[in-house]
């Protein structure tokens, strides 16, 4: 593929590059792809010319995208944690999409790294790493870059969070990962699958406690300049299911309930309230985007029968073994602002 670098042209697509600016030009629609958990090598995806990653590309490449987002997992879970399976081999990819390509970090890239079939590293070291490899500056990956709005500076905290806009619609990408957003309860830092004593627990604990106060922070940041500049629509892309899916009672909330002791998904439990508040505030359409559990899904999850959140939406992207991908579009014309539509990609 041709490799060539091209900066993307702000006006041509309508991006805000000032996001103080008093307000946001809703001109037109435009479409954006949404992709992630992929390639898994257990699966043979492969990345060779002909496989199913490279008919995958091609079939967003023959599309007339503004960006893509890919929510996470550039490899499988039982697969190593090495420097180039999580750096350079993952650039290149994202390079050849012709489209701005912005990158959300998964949980088979850092926080499940501790396990021995993934090598045994240290969480916060892979993480650390992916920070200094994969968010240089503050531009996507693709063959056209496209200018983001980082939450922290480039190669530090935060890198990884972004925020742009674009035609009316808000975006930002948050390091919100599965495995319980890093959160470790007690009883379950010890075990035979892993290398981590207490004190890296300690740490990860540690982490995850700042790390989920500084995604809610950008996400209210994200929510003023939506509602400031008169945004018909903001989408937040995570790698988690925050386990929406769990069945449902009138009287239980299952996906709190204590199971032999753990409570399973309450990492996530500040970030979703922040999420719920803000879109409770919100004029527009919401979308929470993430990968993790590879089935395609959109719904309004958000928070029960009898208190549905109308302007909420969730969409769960294809993952590996099915390697196909999302069109989204955005017309302003469209009370619902986003449609969605499953891109199945001939041959895979």
């Amino acid at each position: 593929m041709n490799k060539k670098v091209k900066l993307l042209s702000y006006a041509a697509l309508g991006l805000i590059v000032n996001l103080s600016a008093s307000t946001i030009v809703h001109a037109g629609s435009f479409s954006f792809g949404l992709w992630g958990d992929m390639p898994y090598a257990k699966n043979g995806d492969g990345l060779k010319t002909g496989d199913k990653m490279t008919r995958l590309v091609d079939s967003m490449n023959a599309s007339n995208l503004a960006f893509t987002i890919f929510d996470g997992d550039t490899k499988d879970g039982s697969s190593v944690c090495t420097d180039s399976a999580l750096g350079q081999e993952s650039i290149d990819f994202f390079n050849s999409v012709k489209a701005p390509t912005v990158y959300v970090l998964g949980d088979n890239e850092w926080t499940d790294c501790h396990r021995i079939n993934n090598g045994g590293y240290n969480n916060l070291e892979r993480l650390n790493y992916l920070r200094q490899t994969m968010f240089v500056d503050d531009y996507s990956f693709g063959q056209t870059k496209m200018k983001l709005r980082r939450q922290g500076h480039a190669q530090g905290l935060y890198s990884e969070n972004s925020l742009w806009a674009h035609r009316g619609v808000v975006f930002v990408t948050l390091n919100v990962p599965g495995s319980n957003n890093n959160k470790v309860n007690d009883g379950e830092c010890i075990n035979a699958k892993s290398v981590r004593t207490q004190a890296e627990c300690d740490a990860d604990n540690a982490e995850y406690a700042a790390r989920d106060t500084a995604n809610i922070e950008f996400l209210h940041k994200s929510f003023e300049i939506a509602k400031r500049r008169n945004a018909i629509g903001l989408m937040v892309a995570i790698q988690a299911d925050p386990v929406f899916d769990i069945p449902e009672t009138e009287t239980v909330d299952e996906r709190n309930t204590v199971v032999d002791g753990l409570p399973p998904h309450e990492g996530y439990d500040a970030f979703l309230a922040a999420l719920t508040e803000e879109t409770n505030a919100f004029k527009g359409q919401v979308v929470l985007v993430h990968g993790d559990t590879h089935f395609y899904k959109i719904d309004k999850p958000l928070i029960n029968q009898a208190n549905l959140i109308k302007n909420f939406t969730r969409v769960e992207t294809f993952g590996s073994p099915n390697l196909h991908w999302i069109k989204v579009t955005v017309d302003a014309n469209n009370p619902n602002v986003f449609t969605f539509q499953p891109m199945i990609v001939p041959g895979n």
